[in-house]
C-alpha cells in the first residue's frame, strides 16, 4: 500500500461506499484514545479498515480503525479513527496509507490529532497542544525510495510544515471556547517503549515540547502531496526526567479518554470556522 496505483483503487473504494463524497472535506487523524473525540456527525457513514481491501489494520488498544464520512457544523469531515505504527512493523510508507488517501481524494486540509508525553514543564496532563513545528526522530521517512512525481516533488520544503492559517483559526477558536491550548514542537520517536529519563533530557535539549509515536511522519507525507495540516496533542502524562514516574499505555488512554470532550469541542469549534 505504497503506490498511486493501489492508493488510488482503495480510493476509489471508499468513493463506493460514500455517495456524494465532497472533495471540500477535512481530512482527520485521530490518536490513541481520541476514538470519542468525534463520536456524533450529521449523515454518518462508517467503513471499517477491515472491509476495505488492501488497507493495513491497527493492531494497537485505543484505535478501533474505521473511517467515517459525515458532516460536523454542517461541514464535510473525513475520519480515520485509528492509525499505524512504526512499531508495530509498517513502514514509514505504509503508516502513512491514511494521508495518501486523502491526497488521492482532493482533500487540501487535514487535521492530525495524537497523545503524547509532556516534556516542556510548564505544559500539564490533560492539556491540548497546538503542534508548531515537529522534530522527525525515527530515522525513517515516507519519502524514502521511488518519488511518485503525481504525488510531489523529490525535495518537498519542510520550512512550514503546519499551515500559519490553519494554527491561526485553532488559537482563536480555542480562545473564544476557553479552553487551555499550548504551543509547541512535537518530536517522533519509533517506540513501542517509553522513553527514559536520559532520553527525555536529550529530547528537551534538542527543542521539543511534547514526544509521542506517531505524526511526524504523517505531516511530511501530507506536506509531499501538497495538503495543508494542523496537529494538535492530548498532554496524557509530564515527563520529568529528574522525577519521572511509571506510567503504561493503558494510563495513556485513560487520560486521553478524559481529555476528548476538550479536544471535541475544539475541532468542532475549528471546523465551523473552516471556509
Amino acid at each position: 500500500m505504497t503506490s498511486p496505483e493501489s492508493t488510488l483503487t482503495i480510493s476509489r473504494h471508499i468513493l463506493e461506499k460514500i455517495e456524494n463524497f465532497q472533495a471540500t472535506a477535512t481530512g482527520i487523524i485521530l490518536g490513541s484514545g481520541l476514538g470519542e473525540a468525534i463520536t456524533e456527525l450529521d449523515s454518518a457513514i462508517t467503513i471499517p479498515y477491515s472491509e476495505i481491501p488492501g488497507f493495513p489494520q491497527s493492531t494497537v488498544k485505543g484505535h478501533s480503525g474505521s473511517i467515517i464520512y459525515g458532516f460536523m457544523e454542517e461541514k464535510p469531515v473525513l475520519v480515520f479513527s485509528g492509525r499505524f505504527h512504526l512499531y508495530e512493523g509498517y513502514t514509514a510508507a505504509q503508516a502513512c496509507t491514511q494521508v495518501r488517501i486523502m491526497g488521492e481524494l482532493g482533500l487540501e486540509r487535514m487535521i492530525i490529532t495524537n497523545a503524547a508525553g509532556a516534556i516542556n514543564p510548564q505544559f500539564d496532563a490533560g492539556d491540548l497542544m497546538l503542534i508548531t513545528d515537529q522534530i522527525n526522530f525515527t530515522g525513517q521517512s515516507p519519502l524514502t525510495g521511488y518519488n511518485h512525481d503525481n504525488w510531489g516533488v523529490r525535495f518537498p520544503d519542510m520550512s512550514k510544515v503546519y499551515s500559519e492559517g490553519l494554527q491561526s483559526i485553532a488559537m482563536r477558536a480555542a480562545a473564544d471556547k476557553g479552553i487551555r491550548f499550548e504551543r509547541g514542537v512535537y518530536v517522533q520517536v519509533n517506540g513501542p517503549q517509553l522513553e527514559t529519563p536520559a532520553e527525555t533530557r536529550m529530547l528537551k535539549r534538542l527543542g521539543a515540547d511534547a514526544v509521542g509515536m506517531s505524526t511526524a511522519i504523517e505531516a511530511i507525507a501530507a506536506v509531499h502531496m501538497g495538503i495543508n495540516v494542523m496537529g494538535i496533542s492530548c498532554l496524557t502524562n509530564k515527563n520529568l526526567p529528574d522525577c519521572m514516574d511509571e506510567t503504561t499505555h493503558e494510563a495513556v488512554i485513560e487520560q486521553a479518554a478524559k481529555s476528548s470532550a476538550a479536544m471535541s469541542e475544539l475541532i468542532r469549534e475549528i471546523i465551523s470556522r473552516l471556509g
